[in-house]
C-alpha cells in the first residue's frame, strides 16, 4: 500500500502565495505564522504532479475546450463512486472557479435588491459575491429550520445558496435536513444554488449527500464544485457545475463562452482534474485522515486547557472552527496576543459574521498544526 509524508514541511514563501506572502496585507505583520486562507501546505497528489509533468512536456499549450477529452467522463466515474451519483455528462458546464459560476448564476436569476438567503455563519467570499452585485444577504443562523422558512417565504427572496458540506462550521448537512430545505424551496419558488467544494473532505461517520438528489430534472437549481480544494490546485483555476434545467444550462454556457470571453479552459486544470479523479483518490483518503488527526490534536489541547469549551472537531474539512465566547475573551484583546506574542496569523470568526469565534486552518503538516494550538492556548490562557 502506498503511504504519503504529510509531515514533511514545504516553504511556499516566495510563490505569491496569499496565505504565506500576503500574511501582511491581511494582518499589518510580516512573517507571522498562518493559519488563515482556505488551502492546504501540502504538494497536490503525485498522480496529479505527474500528469501534469506529462502535460507540461508536451509542449504545445493551445486553446482548449472542456467538452473533449477525459474531463465530463473523470466527474461522472467521481461522483459514481463516491457518492453512488450518476451524471450526465451533458449537464456539466465549466467556469474558472465556483464563486464565477456564482456570480453568473446570481445575474441570470436575480435583480439587483433581491434576497439571496444564506446560513451563517456565511463564507466570506458569498459576502461579496452577492452584496457586490447589489443584491441583499439575508442570513439564517445555521440550524434555524424555522427562520429558513421565513427567510425564503418573503417574496422577494430569489435564491437560497447552500454552502454544503458548510463553510465555515464544517456542518455536514443530513438528509432530512437536505429534503427540508428542497420542499421549502419549491413552495415557495425559490432557485438553490448548492457550493459543494468541500464534499470530498467529509471526515469518516458523515456522509455528503449531494444536491443533485433532492432535485428535480428542471427548475432553477445548480450544485457548483471543484477538485481543486480537495487535491489543493486552485491557483491552477477550474470548477464545474451542474445546471438542472437544460435551456438555463444554455443560458449558463453561452454567457460564459461569449459575455465573458471563457471559452477556452486552463489545458492543466483540466489535466489535474482527471488524473486527481482517476488516480488520487488513495491520496485523498490519508489526507482525510491525517487531518482528522490534526483536528483531534487541536481538540485535546483545547479542551484540555478549558474544559468549558467543549470542542468537537467538525464534520468536513481542515478548518477547525472554535467557539470562544464563554471564555469571555475580547475579540481584539486576542488578535493582538495572537499577532504581538505569538507571531501567528488565525481568522477571527468575525470575517463571516460571528464575533468570539476563531477559524484556525489545520490543513498542514502535524507540527505546524501543534505550533498554532499551543500559541491559541498560551495567548488565551492570558486573557483568561
Amino acid at each position: 500500500m502506498t503511504t504519503y509524508d504529510f509531515d514533511k514541511p514545504v516553504d511556499r514563501r516566495g510563490t505569491a502565495c496569499v496565505q504565506w506572502d500576503g500574511v501582511a496585507a491581511r494582518f499589518g505583520v510580516d512573517g507571522l505564522l498562518p493559519f488563515t486562507i482556505s488551502d492546504m501546505d501540502f504538494p497536490s497528489p503525485p498522480q496529479v504532479l505527474d500528469a501534469l509533468r506529462e502535460r507540461i512536456e508536451h509542449g504545445v499549450f493551445g486553446y482548449t475546450d472542456w467538452r473533449l477529452g477525459e474531463f465530463r467522463a473523470a466527474i461522472c466515474e467521481w461522483h459514481a463512486t463516491r457518492y453512488g451519483t450518476e451524471l450526465d455528462p451533458e449537464r456539466i458546464v465549466y467556469a474558472p472557479s465556483v464563486l464565477s459560476q456564482l456570480s453568473q448564476l446570481l445575474q441570470m436569476w436575480t435583480e439587483p435588491g433581491d434576497a439571496v438567503v444564506v446560513h451563517t455563519p456565511t463564507y466570506d467570499g458569498f459576502r461579496k459575491a452577492v452584496t457586490g452585485l447589489g443584491r441583499e444577504l439575508r442570513g439564517v443562523p445555521v440550524g434555524d429550520a424555522a427562520g429558513l422558512e421565513r427567510e425564503l417565504a418573503r417574496p422577494d427572496s430569489r435564491i437560497l445558496l447552500l454552502c454544503s458540506p458548510h463553510n465555515p462550521t464544517g456542518r455536514v448537512w443530513t438528509e432530512d435536513e437536505l429534503g427540508a430545505m428542497a420542499r421549502l424551496a419549491e413552495a415557495h419558488g425559490v432557485a438553490v444554488i448548492s457550493d459543494e467544494i468541500h464534499a470530498d473532505l467529509v471526515h469518516d461517520g458523515r456522509r455528503h449527500l449531494p444536491w443533485t438528489r433532492f432535485a428535480g430534472e428542471r427548475g432553477r437549481w445548480a450544485l457548483i464544485t471543484s477538485g481543486s480544494k480537495s487535491f489543493n490546485f486552485p491557483a491552477l483555476t477550474g470548477s464545474y457545475g451542474i445546471v438542472g434545467d437544460p435551456q438555463e444550462r444554455a443560458a449558463f454556457i453561452g454567457r460564459m463562452e461569449t459575455g465573458e470571453g471563457l471559452a477556452s479552459p486552463s489545458a492543466l486544470s483540466l489535466t489535474a482534474h482527471i488524473a486527481a479523479y482517476r488516480e488520487a483518490g488513495p491520496w485523498l483518503d490519508a489526507l482525510r485522515s491525517y487531518v482528522a488527526g490534526n483536528l483531534s490534536m487541536i481538540a485535546d489541547r483545547l479542551n484540555g486547557a478549558f474544559p468549558v469549551l467543549d470542542w468537537t472537531p467538525p464534520g468536513a474539512g481542515y478548518l477547525a472552527w472554535i467557539d470562544l465566547r464563554p471564555l469571555g475573551v475580547a475579540d481584539e484583546a486576542l488578535q493582538r496576543e495572537l499577532i504581538e506574542r505569538e507571531g501567528v496569523a488565525v481568522m477571527q470568526g468575525g470575517v463571516y459574521g460571528a464575533p468570539g469565534f476563531v477559524r484556525l486552518n489545520v490543513g498542514c503538516p502535524r507540527a505546524k498544526a501543534e505550533a498554532g494550538a499551543d500559541a491559541l492556548v498560551r495567548a488565551l490562557t492570558r486573557l483568561v
